[in-house]
């Protein structure tokens, strides 16, 4: 396994961080390493057998300006629609932390390359990448 030049804090707070899909109250809620039953059904309603929780948010778990933050949501959004995938906004999430929900997006049917490829594009430390067994990995990106 290759180091990281992520510190171990900020790879314990993406693990521990509740990625959701959507924002009602049938959203579903992923967890690193822990198989979703509900995203494996939406896989098979959708016709997929992966996807990708993406975020453009705070480049390197560098926090910006609200404006840049939507700029960059924004440019995500253009970039998955390029790309030719339905994608469910959603939000990630530490509990009991003051770091700030970031935006972010699931993209159904996004192969694992693509996946990291729009992750580097937007400068993230990491992405969560989700296979056709519904348990989401943490993909460290530097």
């Amino acid at each position: 396994m290759c180091e990281s030049k992520i510190a171990l804090e900020k790879i314990r707070a993406y693990r521990a961080t509740d990625y959701r899909l959507g924002h009602t109250d049938k959203d579903i809620l992923l967890a690193v390493g822990l198989r979703s039953c509900q995203l494996a059904q939406l896989f098979a309603t959708k016709g997929v057998n992966c996807g990708a929780f993406l975020t453009a948010y705070n480049p390197r778990g560098s926090q910006q300006t609200d404006s840049q933050n939507e700029l960059a949501h924004a440019m995500l959004a253009a970039k998955l629609k390029m790309h030719n995938v339905e994608a469910i906004e959603g939000s990630g999430s530490e509990e009991g932390t003051d770091w700030p929900s970031e935006k972010s997006y699931f993209a159904l049917g996004l192969k694992r390359d693509d996946s990291i490829e729009i992750g580097k594009h937007f400068d993230q430390d990491a992405i969560v990448w989700v296979g056709e067994n519904a348990v989401p990995e943490l993909i460290l990106l530097r």
